[in-house]
């Protein structure tokens, strides 16, 4: 007797099941996309207990007759592939899947009228068997009802989460479809209250204004760009606009919201030199693409694609967000002055007078001051040293120009005070800066670094060596010629040493040592696959902060309002390589009120 056997059709609805309907979110999921599909204007989800105990799924499509319901229900129904063409997909629920599949593991309810219909209709499906279709009462369009979700296989059961857990996961999956299609109208219920309405509009920032909040609205950018057939839309963060994590970044392809580790790649690599290793840009992005370009059926749950073109793809999507970030000049976040405001000690404060405080204008000699390892240690200026500084600042004078008129201020206004040997306080038409002299400093070496194809060396008298280990010595040599197209020359030392011979000018006094075991460790990340410019960025973005101007550093009124002048003209200034803000901007009349000048 054949040990092979077909399996029953409940059963493999049930295997097939496992792979569409994991829980009440991705059953929604489905249900709304089908509800997208048959062209509704209007989607209403309900749950009760998370989804666990109840949810449903109601629109004003166009509804199906007595005997469309009957086959909605049975294994790869669809009416989404009329040609059979698997490649020319125009719908986002197209596998006929989803409706048997939570029919077998479930029950479920389908009430339906179609528009030029006398009456409505309603099938049932409990566990997988089917009644036929009755007469109903509904309006036109469709409800899909589903009770007891996995009650006909217990065991899933115990993989749900609470109902609190679940709720979250429904609302993150109604808003991802809400967002896609601004156009259709949602709104989201459970068994106490209403928790969300979003009304139908055409404004796409509007749409995503409510469901992401106000901050999102404030600190992103619209993009827009074509190329090759594709075309991509959207919104992009600031680069001082980031997230712990990449839970806040929304891709959409054709309307369909994917989830994919290769795209958010590619969003990494357009944001790079622009916010820091553990941060996360907030971005939003519609991409269209030719259906015949891409592949939409390589995951049972649909939320992964296969682009045809990955190049161009990847290409797009960088030079569109790296070109509209470049365009914004130094703006930076609004949540940051927020934030500055919200941490203002008022209640009870009280202001004792001190001596005003006044920079120092000690020049060629002044002090140098470093910040290593939480420690300030000071030294001697050289007189390299502040030439070096003076020239990074393009400043020959020290003599203050007059100050202008309110309408003739600067954007980031002119210098008035340095504080702690660290930031830089300047006056606004509008309001106060205040300015991180480093990280300033940082990202306008780290442009510099870029854009300097032949930068100036500086012979070092006696070369540096340092130990490493006969593997990092290895991993160095490999990429000697790409340092030294920046200035930085490096030999072999023997198995475990190299020797520093020449390094770029604007590193003067930098720690060779410190530079070079970050370099070892940069590099060490990269593999084949990595384009020569992305690495040559994360080792100038480390040759940038070494080579720039410390916390601790005295600086004049006039080398102040230099480097606030090179900030101006730097389209990326108003954050570090890192993603740290460089400046802060406290708004007039946000001061006032927060002084009670007004309310």
């Amino acid at each position: 007797m054949s040990e092979i056997r077909l399996l029953p059709q409940t059963l493999i609805n049930q295997i097939a099941a496992g792979e569409v309907v994991e829980r009440p979110a991705s059953a929604l999921k489905e249900l709304i996309e089908n509800a997208i599909d048959a062209g509704a204007t209007q989607v209403d989800v309900k749950i009760i207990d998370g989804g666990k105990a109840y949810f449903s799924v109601t629109d004003n499509g166009r509804g199906m007759n007595p005997d469309e319901l009957s086959l909605c229900v049975e294994r790869h129904a669809t009416s989404k592939l009329p040609d059979g063409d698997l490649f020319n997909i125009n719908f986002l629920g197209f596998r006929g899947e989803a409706l048997p599949s939570i029919a077998s593991v479930a029950k479920l309810t389908i009430t339906s009228r179609k528009k030029d219909g006398d009456s409505a209709w309603s099938i049932i499906v409990n566990g997988g068997q089917k009644e036929q279709p009755k007469p109903a009462s509904h309006g036109v369009g469709t409800t899909v009802e589903v009770r007891e979700l996995f009650y006909a296989t217990p065991a899933r059961l115990k993989f749900l989460k609470t109902a609190q857990s679940e709720t979250l996961a429904v609302k993150e999956t109604v808003n991802r479809l809400a967002m896609a299609y601004p156009k259709i109208g949602f709104s989201l219920s459970d068994e106490r209250r209403l928790i969300f309405q979003y009304p139908a509009t055409d404004d796409v920032l509007k749409r995503l204004h409510a469901v992401i909040g106000h901050e999102f609205a404030d600190n992103v950018v619209p993009v827009r760009a074509e190329h090759n057939g594709l075309e991509l839309f959207g919104f992009v963060g600031l680069p001082t606009y980031t997230r712990a994590t990449g839970s806040d970044q929304y891709l959409f392809v054709n309307g369909r919201g994917i989830k994919d580790k290769v795209m958010n790649g590619v969003i990494r690599a357009a944001y790079q030199g622009l916010i820091g290793h553990d941060s996360f840009p907030v971005v939003v992005l519609f991409l269209r693409v030719p259906n015949t370009e891409v592949d939409v059926n390589v995951h049972p749950a649909k939320t992964e694609v296969r682009f045809k073109n990955i190049a161009d793809v990847k290409g797009l999507m960088i030079g569109a967000i790296r070109n509209t970030l470049a365009e914004q000049g130094n703006r930076t976040a609004t949540t940051i002055a927020i934030g500055a405001l919200g941490h203002s000690e008022t209640a009870g404060a009280s202001v004792i007078p001190s001596r005003p405080i006044y920079p120092s204008r000690s020049g060629q000699s002044g002090h140098r001051s470093e910040v290593r390892f939480g420690r300030v240690e000071r030294g001697p200026v050289s007189p390299y040293e502040c030439s070096l500084l003076r020239d990074s600042f393009s400043v020959r004078t020290e003599t203050p120009a007059p100050e202008p008129k309110t309408e003739e201020m600067p954007p980031l206004g002119l210098a008035k005070a340095q504080l702690h040997k660290t930031y830089i306080v300047s006056q606004a038409a509008d309001g106060i800066v205040i300015v991180d002299q480093h990280a300033a400093h940082e990202r306008l070496t780290y442009e510099k670094l870029i854009r300097n194809q032949t930068p100036a060396v500086q012979a070092l008298l006696i070369p540096e060596v340092i130990t490493l280990t006969p593997d990092e010595v290895t991993c160095l040599m490999k990429r000697v010629d790409e340092l030294k197209a920046f200035g930085l020359v490096i030999d072999a030392f023997g198995p475990d040493c190299v020797a520093v011979r020449e390094i770029p000018a604007v590193m003067d006094k930098t720690d060779i040592k410190k530079l070079i075991q970050d370099l070892v460790d940069t590099i060490s990340e990269f593999d084949d696959t990595i384009a020569l410019q992305d690495k040559l960025k994360d080792i100038y973005a480390k040759m940038a902060c070494h080579g720039s101007v410390r916390a601790g550093r005295v600086l004049t009124i006039d080398e102040m309002n230099a480097l606030l002048r090179q900030m101006e003209t730097c389209g990326t200034s108003g954050q570090c390589i890192h993603g740290r803000p460089t400046y802060i901007k406290l708004n007039l009349n946000d001061i006032e009120r927060l002084f009670g000048r007004k309310e």
